[in-house]
């Protein structure tokens, strides 16, 4: 175990320019004592590490010095080559690279695993759209990807269902979500998230903006999905739903819905009383009709009006002079 985390210390040290104890120890899972005794080992073995003192300081390699170890294990193998299975690094014009890339992991593996490696690559496939979705196309991938790693600001037209608008931002970083592509950028001062295929009239401006060092990417997005889902359903519906409608309510409904859906008692008849998250009352009348028959509206009232005078609506479309069906 002892030479295992001496591995990974010597190789974040080779990755990085410097990091502190106290990163060390998170990443190793181990006390920061532990980490300075490690550290001497290190130098002990004639590793060149030292150390930096101060608010910004820690531990970091000689300049230049650079070890040799490369022995991948099957499973590290298998890991790397599911990073370019394949869709996003064409988009974002790094084919090339990551087509060299996995040749020259190929060349520096040994031969024995080599074999096991290409087939390992040839049993997955990344399809990113949902079902019955087209993907989007977009065509400022590879120029988005140039600036936000060139640290160049961008100006384009943005087309959202508001309208057209001119915007000046710096991008930080992109998303692929369910096979479209989202931009996280800062402008006047705020994080904002783009649909890459509603940007048009893309240009990259010739200045360089200061970094965010402190921004991270998963934790905006993360925190940017909460947030739109409490917007698209700020509101909470009490419903009934036949057996056959609880069924639908779990295939139909978003993960965040089912989420927080209270299932209470079922009555004599078979309906049973339903508590979840709804949206504004026209979004939230079209989600109920999707049940048809096998939902009754209890509360709000104005989406039970809304639900009556649609279908009120309804039935003079296709008249009612037939009698409704037994249930």
């Amino acid at each position: 175990m002892r030479a295992s985390r001496l591995l990974t210390i010597l190789m974040t040290l080779q990755s990085r320019d410097r990091v502190s104890a106290v990163e060390l120890a998170r990443d190793c899972q181990v006390s920061v004592r532990s980490i300075y005794r490690d550290i001497d080992s290190l130098s002990a073995l004639g590793i060149p590490v030292y150390s930096e003192q101060g608010v910004n300081g820690g531990y970091r390699l000689l300049e230049g010095y650079r070890t040799q170890l490369n022995g991948f294990s099957k499973q590290e193998i298998e890991t790397l080559f599911m990073l370019g299975l394949s869709g996003p690094a064409q988009e974002l014009g790094l084919a090339p690279a990551m087509s060299e890339a996995r040749l020259k992991l190929l060349a520096a593996i040994p031969t024995s695993l080599r074999t096991h490696a290409e087939r390992f690559q040839s049993c997955f496939l990344l399809d990113t759209p949902g079902w019955f979705t087209e993907k989007e196309t977009v065509g400022d991938l590879p120029q988005l990807f140039s600036a936000i790693w060139q640290k160049n600001p961008v100006s384009f037209h943005y087309q959202s269902w508001r309208g057209s608008s001119q915007r000046v931002v710096n991008p930080l970083g992109m998303v692929l979500k369910a096979g479209s592509w989202y931009l996280v950028a800062q402008s006047e001062g705020q994080f904002k998230t783009y649909r890459v295929a509603r940007i048009r009239d893309l240009n990259i401006l010739n200045q360089c903006f200061e970094s965010e060092t402190h921004f991270d990417l998963p934790a905006y997005w993360q925190q940017s999905n909460r947030q739109m889902e409490a917007e698209l359903y700020p509101n909470t519906a009490e419903i009934k739903l036949t057996a056959k409608g609880l069924r639908m309510l779990h295939s139909l409904s978003p993960p965040y819905v089912r989420q927080h859906t209270q299932i209470m008692q079922t009555d004599d008849a078979g309906w049973t009383s339903v508590t979840l998250p709804s949206g504004r009352t026209e979004q939230a009348m079209a989600e109920m009709l999707r049940f048809g028959p096998e939902v009754q509206v209890i509360q709000p009232e104005a989406l039970r009006l809304a639900m009556k005078n649609v279908i009120a609506v309804m039935r003079g479309l296709y008249g009612d002079d037939e009698s409704p069906p037994s249930r």
